[in-house]
């Protein structure tokens, strides 16, 4: 399973629909996506400043995630934007491999 952070910021009508609706609809709303791919969600929080959602979920593969960002950014109430998370463990072992690349101008 991938872990990913997301962040998301609620517009025009999700703002509303936020408003009406409160947080932990919208938050059972994501655990329902989730599930819908088999995932899961580990954390999610309001904030204040330039995100207004943000979290981890956990999903089985990279391209159920992207499914997830297409449809949620597709409805145009909230932009979301995730990055991929790497263990420690994964990290090291991406330091181990050595990849041939050219950098510009070389």
């Amino acid at each position: 399973m991938a872990k990913y952070l997301f962040e998301a910021n609620y517009v025009g009508e999700g703002i509303k629909g936020l408003m009406r609706e409160g947080g932990t609809k919208r938050r059972d709303a994501l655990v329902e996506a989730l599930k819908s791919v088999g995932g899961s969600l580990e954390s999610f929080y309001y904030a204040f400043g330039e995100t207004d959602v943000l979290g981890v979920f956990e999903v089985p593969e990279p391209a159920d995630a992207a499914a997830l960002s297409l449809m949620i950014n597709s409805t145009g109430s909230v932009n979301v934007h995730l990055k991929p998370l790497v263990t420690p463990e994964d990290l090291d072992d991406a330091a181990k491999k050595t990849p041939s690349y050219r950098a510009p101008g070389q």
